[in-house]
């Protein structure tokens, strides 16, 4: 059991996090987000998503609790057991993924994204997409709203919406999946090795314009988008007992 004494409360700018925040820090003190031995996120699913990026670089734990609407990575807000809760809690490790896109102006950019890497069209034409996999063409032309790439971690998200599987934690597997394929017509998707680059060529961009997305960094009027997992980054949340990723994913089969 790990007892942590140096807590920093962080929350959204909703109002019941930012009064759960208050309520917090007064009870158990505040440090900042570089002297902490973990982060409390107050929030929901984006918050917290917002935290683990801003913060992994300390490699400090983030635990989370629900003051937001979906709480997919947040435990029950409970303010009166929190040190025990704290110490109890088990973590999980997860890796980002890398995205790397260039833009019609010749402009690259990257960024990471903990659930998924998707790209949907930004006009009212259908997109047109050609996928390659560690640089073997695997499909001459996906005609789509979009597609994606997502992580164990992200696949209960917007990947699960569009009918994409649910991945087990620690399966080192990707879901590539499509969003409203036209042609091939249903096409399933498919189940990737996590070392993978998949790489997505945006087929007559200037008819058919396409965005790209990676944990709400909007990328417009892409030509390419890269994706690959990044295991140099780890990203350590922790869960109340029972109650991890893994149990989740499982009940969310079941739901």
């Amino acid at each position: 059991m790990a007892k942590y004494e140096k807590i920093a409360f962080m929350a959204s700018d909703v109002p019941m996090a930012q009064t759960a925040r208050a309520a917090l820090a007064s009870r158990f003190g505040n440090v900042s987000e570089v002297e902490a031995e973990v982060i409390v996120a107050l929030g929901g699913d984006g918050f917290m998503l917002e935290t683990l990026n801003k913060v992994h670089r300390h490699s400090v734990p983030v635990y989370g609790m629900n003051r937001g609407t979906v709480g997919f990575l947040m435990n029950e807000y409970s303010e009166s057991d929190l040190m025990e809760r704290l110490s109890d809690a088990e973590e999980e490790v997860i890796n980002p993924l890398l995205m790397t896109a260039q833009c019609m102006n010749g402009e690259t950019q990257e960024a990471l994204a903990i659930n998924e890497v998707s790209l949907l069209r930004s006009g009212p034409q259908a997109a047109k997409l050609k996928i390659s996999v560690d640089g073997r063409l695997r499909l001459e032309e996906l005609v789509c709203d979009g597609a994606m790439v997502a992580t164990p971690a992200g696949s209960t998200a917007y990947n699960y919406s569009a009918h994409g599987p649910i991945l087990p934690i620690g399966s080192d597997v990707l879901a590539l999946t499509a969003v409203a394929a036209f042609r091939p017509r249903r096409w399933r998707g498919a189940l990737l090795n996590k070392s993978v680059t998949v790489r997505f060529d945006v087929i007559d961009p200037e008819k058919r314009p396409v965005m790209a997305d990676a944990n709400s960094n909007w990328i417009a009027n892409v030509l390419w988008v890269e994706v690959r997992s990044e295991p140099s980054v780890s990203h350590r949340i922790l869960f109340d007992p029972d109650h991890g990723l893994e149990e989740r994913l499982v009940r969310e089969q079941f739901s």
